[in-house]
């Protein structure tokens, strides 16, 4: 046996090892070159920092772990922040940043953006050192629905949804010769990449809007994104390849015994 967990342990350093339940994450500047982004430690943690300089500014942290999934799909959507928001009045944008913005398409073309609204007083509350929001916390709120004029393939034309109104539609980002083209209403505040159009369907929002979001010198330092849903996942390929060999060594060893 100790010569089994020895060829399974050198497997596994042979295989890189793949988190199939941890999904990229990608921090970038949406509007105006004003927004600094910083890899820092923050209490011993590792942490990105968005500093918004200035009205107008934006930048986010997406990822396209939910791309493909519908919104009613939606498990946690979660971020922590380490810095100290009272330096904000309370209730404000910066004291309540970020906020979320998450691509929708009904597969015939048409793009949105759906957001939360953190003026809203039913989304405050939320509100506790970042988020950590399940469904049934976003399901019965207003939606916003932004990034296009022509919302006729929405529900009651886009006017006084839910995000359970929403269920139904699947997460997707366009792609960059999409946002290249363009449509009526996308605006330079989609949360895509300054110069590349470059989107990943879901997104934390920083600046922009609410107070424009501004920071100070510190800035929004945030670490933890999580963006999950109720899709099955699969397993990575090295996990796969070290199971596969692992399963492979073991019918080795007792074929060998039993020689």
């Amino acid at each position: 046996m100790k010569k089994l967990a020895f060829l399974i342990l050198l497997a596994a350093l042979v295989v890189p090892s793949m988190a199939a339940d941890v999904p990229g994450w990608n921090a970038f500047v949406i509007r105006n070159n004003g927004t600094v982004i910083n890899d820092i430690v923050s209490g011993g943690i590792d942490a990105k920092e968005f500093i918004v300089t200035g009205g107008g500014m934006k930048g986010a942290w997406g990822t396209s772990a939910l791309d493909g999934q519908t919104m009613g799909q939606i498990t946690q959507l979660a971020i922590t922040r380490l810095d100290d928001p009272v330096r904000y009045p309370a209730g404000s944008g910066p004291y309540v940043a970020p906020y979320f913005n998450i691509w929708i398409t009904d597969g015939l073309g048409n793009y949105a953006v759906i957001a939360n609204e953190p003026s809203n007083p039913d989304f405050q509350p939320l509100y506790n050192n970042g988020y950590d929001l399940g469904w049934s916390d976003i399901s019965d709120k207003a939606a916003k629905v932004y990034e296009n004029d022509d919302k006729s393939w929405l529900p009651n034309n886009g006017i006084g949804l839910t995000f359970a109104d929403l269920a139904g539609f699947k997460i997707q980002a366009p792609t960059v010769a999409e946002l290249t083209t363009g449509w009526a209403g996308l605006g330079t505040g989609a949360p895509r990449e300054l110069g590349t159009n470059v989107a990943y369907g879901f997104n934390w929002v920083f600046g922009d809007t609410l107070s424009n979001y501004v920071s100070d010198g510190v800035g929004y330092v945030v670490t933890n994104p999580i963006a999950s849903g109720a899709a099955a996942v699969v397993p990575a390929p090295g996990a796969i390849l070290l199971g596969m060999m692992g399963t492979g060594l073991v019918g080795w060893l007792r074929r060998r015994r039993s020689l």
